[in-house]
């Protein structure tokens, strides 16, 4: 319940900047929304610790999570024996990307596509690369899941203390294991989540608009 309180505050700040701002328009496409996850396993997993899934958590037991154990302003790691991730950030570079902007001023697509992270503004930093090592092989993310998501937010720093909201779960049967990400921003934020199989790369499910 408490989860759920703070969400629909959370919603109802978010339409109230949106209300104040600007309009221009939306191009994120909403086709890996955890809404339209049909695989019942990872649905129900992600609804667990994923804020797009947070309506069907309830009564859910928690999934084993793996915190992050070294964090810094372009990466974060998780680690646990012969098991490490790591997301990897990098500055930038306008020159290398085609910008399409909306009356001039609002930028919103970038190299022809949609994305992720204080939409509507230049980027700052992107996502360089999503790796996970497991004994001896290497997964790693394809592009394609990464190139359209900006400004990752690996840590923030309360009262002297940092916190992050990034984690790494492992399913039940211990089948899958998810790579969550939170960037959390004015206006709306987006989270993803990684989904692997075993030592397989499977998909990623992008939820955004929530959170102020």
């Amino acid at each position: 319940m408490l989860r759920m309180f703070i969400l629909i505050f959370l919603l109802s700040c978010t339409y109230s900047v949106f209300a104040q701002s600007d309009f221009y328009p939306d191009y994120r496409s909403k086709r890996e929304l955890f809404t339209r996850v049909t695989d019942k396993d990872a649905r129900s997993d992600i609804s667990t610790f994923a804020m797009g899934g947070i309506e069907e958590s309830i009564s859910k037991l928690p999934l084993k999570r793996l915190p992050p154990t070294n964090v810094g302003n372009d990466f974060i790691t998780f680690e646990d024996g012969n098991f490490k991730a790591i997301i990897t950030a990098e500055p930038f570079d306008r020159s290398k990307h085609k910008l399409t902007f909306y009356e001039e001023k609002y930028l919103v697509k970038i190299d022809n596509k949609a994305f992720f992270g204080d939409y509507g503004k230049v980027p700052k930093t992107g996502i360089k690369s999503v790796e996970v090592i497991i004994n001896r092989d290497t997964i790693r993310v394809p592009p394609a899941a990464l190139n359209d998501l900006f400004n990752p937010v690996f840590f923030t720093r309360q009262s002297g203390v940092e916190k992050s909201n990034n984690g790494l779960y492992f399913s039940a049967d211990g089948k899958r294991f998810y790579i969550y990400m939170l960037k959390p921003e004015v206006g709306g934020s987006y989270e993803v989540t990684w989904v692997f199989e075993g030592k397989n790369y499977v998909r990623r499910v992008v939820d955004f608009g929530f959170l102020r």
